[in-house]
């Protein structure tokens, strides 16, 4: 987990995709890396998620690919054939933890509450996805949960932009975002890869 964490304390946003074609895939990040965010979490809400996992890591080695919204042990499989470095889930699920850890995959799971962060830690995992942020009370929330957890980091996702992203990262505990706003669906459909790549400029400009 460690080399993982590294790379996200380094990127401070973690651009979160949605692809309906494999095809896309490669041209978005490289997009991503022009832009200065070498990594995709490839969310698993299409049938399109593993194989565009797997275009990346063979035509891009320079970005680290994960898989995002996985549910089960069978995604996570999936995720990790297709060659996934990390597993992000929208929930915190113990067939997921044990999957993924079991194959020596960092996994991050998604939590809002102290229950979820207790079943988290029964794995020793050093962060969790805060998930989905801005409906669950945002950085006050973390700030919250944070005191009670002081060892823990937190990647917030949902509701995280380019307007609050700094604040966000201002506090200590969080080591990244999960970025959506830097390559909207929308953008990826009209293959608008060069506002892409603005946008991820954009967002390393706000962080570093």
């Amino acid at each position: 987990m460690t080399e993982f964490m590294q790379k996200l304390s380094e990127l401070r946003v973690c651009p979160v995709v949605v692809l309906d074609d494999a095809g896309d895939a490669v041209p978005l990040a490289r997009a991503l890396a022009s832009g200065g965010l070498p990594m995709a979490e490839v969310t698993f809400r299409t049938d399109a998620a593993a194989e565009s996992i797997r275009r990346i890591k063979a035509e891009c080695p320079e970005v680290t690919v994960g898989a995002g919204t996985v549910l089960d042990r069978e995604q996570c499989m999936r995720a990790i054939e297709a060659g996934a470095g990390f597993i992000v889930s929208p929930a915190f699920s113990d067939e997921v933890a044990q999957c993924a850890i079991g194959h020596g995959i960092p996994y991050c799971p998604g939590t809002c509450t102290p229950t979820d962060i207790t079943n988290a830690l029964r794995y020793n995992l050093p962060m969790v996805k805060f998930f989905p942020a801005a409906a669950y009370g945002g950085l006050s929330t973390i700030k919250a949960l944070s005191a009670v957890f002081p060892g823990l980091f937190f990647m917030p996702t949902g509701g995280v932009n380019a307007e609050n992203v700094r604040d966000y990262l201002a506090f200590d505990k969080v080591i990244c975002v999960g970025g959506t706003w830097v390559c909207g669906k929308k953008l990826v459909k009209e293959k608008n890869w060069t506002e892409i790549t603005r946008l991820c400029r954009e967002a390393c400009e706000l962080t570093h």
